[in-house]
């Protein structure tokens, strides 16, 4: 088997890069060890605490013993699957701020800064507002990415962004527009009731062409012959075989799964892969470094009045969800209920948003077990931008094991004064005057918990992952001894090879990762085709006028 392009993996970016070399005439051979994504767990927005507990569609990675909470193994799901973690995601729609773009390029990823990755954040998305408000002039309307709003019709929803205003900070029309910064409505990838993927988005209209195939299997290494990449290794059914590249190999596999194809490779840290017998072929320090994620806890409420989505967790009305989501497509099924956001700054002096909230109108956790409270709601926040770095190493030379991942979760000192900040933050929004008819007591951390050891305990215990791993193949200037690939995906040191994923990301963008990683695999495609990039444009985002003397 060959094709002028193979990718390795199905997942946002992969899907995304699928369509595009495929509609610009290319042939496509399309990598991905997971399976279909057919089914009510993952096609259901309302269900979306299933797939991501499902060994079907999920790795299910797990960190090393974090050393600085507890040595608590941290849960990394990833996707299994086509349409990759765009599948078993909570579709929340983040492009990220201006600001993190203006970094990327300062860090030496030329032509990546806003007003260059604008346009294909542009032409990815068929945005539709739903009637809630939001800046057009920013936006794309004939993508094959549905971006959509839910209905907001629960009353906690709005109060939650009224408390933010009543606690004085500002409200945006749509954070994904000129203004970030405030609370508002969510964005998310539902379309017509349904999980809008990258699979369905991208790939599937992609394999409808007759030059675009997907074929399952683990990739076992890239094949490089005279410090070329020609193909990929593939273990189908228990044997191996080549699937050859006749123009390049493209490895979009996740920030978890990338570096460590090009480690089994032979790409990475010289004496690393000396550990393990594999010959080096470029000796890439950057490799499976700078591993970044974000951190969030739940900030939970009993409500006093029946109110939140508590009603529907039980086995009857779970039933009458779901046949409405069958046979109509619409009800509480249709959203994922993340339909308010906030994004606010911290403190004085910081230039733009670095604390994230999602609102739920239910309290309960990322595994689907509700708060014994019954009625509640919560409230996850977590810091943007934490200077803790992790890293991804081969556990062995064998391509079906795991790798290993240490996020080095917490281990600076500013990474326990944020949570600090964001629990104090989050409990003064909750006791505004929009919450009066609702909020009862704190369910968690609980009034008790109030002085800084004790805010801290908590953070150990009870901080989970939001699931944003990237940053491990990070790009660079090709004299950065750290970056792995250039301002146009190419591996440093090895000709006829990409990676293109969240994994490229030089640091961690504002909000959820999907957006920018399907935006990587859009603007990768117009590099990997020669084409000029899409012309830049110079909207200027609103920063607060008083960022440096105020917080809100």
């Amino acid at each position: 088997m060959q094709a002028d392009y193979v990718i390795v993996g199905a997942g946002s970016a992969g899907c995304a890069m699928a369509y595009r070399l495929s509609e610009a005439g290319k042939s496509v051979i399309v990598i991905e060890y997971g399976g279909t994504d057919a089914g009510p767990f993952i096609q259901m927005p309302g269900a979306l605490s299933y797939p991501m507990n499902m060994k079907m569609y999920d790795w299910g990675f797990q960190s090393e013993p974090e050393p600085h909470l507890g040595g608590r193994r941290m849960a990394t799901p990833r996707g299994k699957v086509i349409g990759g973690s765009s599948s078993i995601n909570g579709m929340i729609y983040v492009r990220g701020h201006a600001k993190d773009y203006e970094t990327w390029s300062d860090m030496g990823a030329a032509g990546w800064n806003y007003a260059d990755v604008l346009p294909y954040f542009k032409r990815m998305e068929n945005w539709d507002s739903g009637g809630h408000g939001g800046d057009p002039d920013w936006r794309g309307k004939s993508g094959p990415l549905h971006v959509s709003r839910g209905s907001r019709k629960n009353p906690l929803t709005r109060a939650f962004v009224e408390a933010g205003r009543q606690a004085g900070y500002p409200v945006t029309g749509d954070y994904n527009g000129e203004q970030q910064e405030g609370f508002g409505p969510f964005d998310s990838t539902i379309y017509k009731g349904q999980r809008w993927s990258a699979a369905n988005a991208y790939l599937k209209p992609a394999l409808k062409r007759d030059n675009c195939t997907l074929v399952r299997g683990m990739a076992e290494k890239i094949v490089i012959e005279n410090g070329r990449a020609v193909g990929v290794q593939l273990n189908k059914g228990g044997k191996s075989e080549v699937i050859r590249a006749n123009a390049e190999v493209i490895i979009a596999a996740s920030s978890i799964n990338s570096p460590k194809l090009l480690m089994l490779s032979g790409i990475g840290p010289a004496a690393h892969l000396a550990e393990h017998g594999i010959d080096v072929v470029a000796d890439r320090q950057g490799v499976g470094k700078n591993l970044q994620d974000h951190l969030e806890m739940y900030i939970q409420m009993a409500a006093t009045q029946p109110v939140s989505l508590f009603k529907y967790w039980n086995l009857f009305m779970k039933g009458v969800v779901g046949a409405q989501w069958l046979f109509t497509k619409t009800g509480v099924g249709a959203s994922n209920q993340f339909e308010s956001a906030a994004f606010v700054r911290s403190q004085a002096g910081v230039e733009y948003p670095d604390i994230q909230y999602h609102f739920l109108p239910i309290a309960v956790r990322y595994d689907g077990k509700a708060a014994a409270e019954g009625h509640g709601f919560q409230a996850h926040v977590g810091p943007m931008r934490s200077p803790s770095r992790g890293e991804i190493t081969l556990r062995s030379a064998n391509p079906a094991e795991a790798p290993k991942i240490v996020f080095n979760y917490m281990s600076h000192e500013k990474d326990w004064e944020d949570f600090r900040k964001c629990i104090r933050l989050t409990r003064e929004i909750f006791a505004q005057d929009a919450f009066k008819p609702y909020a009862g007591k704190e369910i968690q951390p609980g009034k008790d918990c109030q002085t800084d050891d004790e805010l801290d305990d908590f953070t150990r215990q009870h901080v989970e992952s939001a699931y944003h791993p990237c940053g491990t193949c990070k790009m660079g200037a090709k004299d950065d001894p750290m970056a792995v690939v250039d301002p146009e995906c190419r591996v440093i040191g090895v000709d006829g090879l990409r990676v293109a994923d969240s994994s490229i990301f030089p640091q961690i963008t504002n909000g959820n990762l999907n957006a920018p990683s399907i935006m990587t695999g859009e603007k990768a495609s117009d590099h990997i085709l020669g084409r000029t990039p899409l012309a830049a444009e110079n909207a200027m985002p609103w920063i607060n006028p008083n960022w440096e003397t105020s917080q809100r």
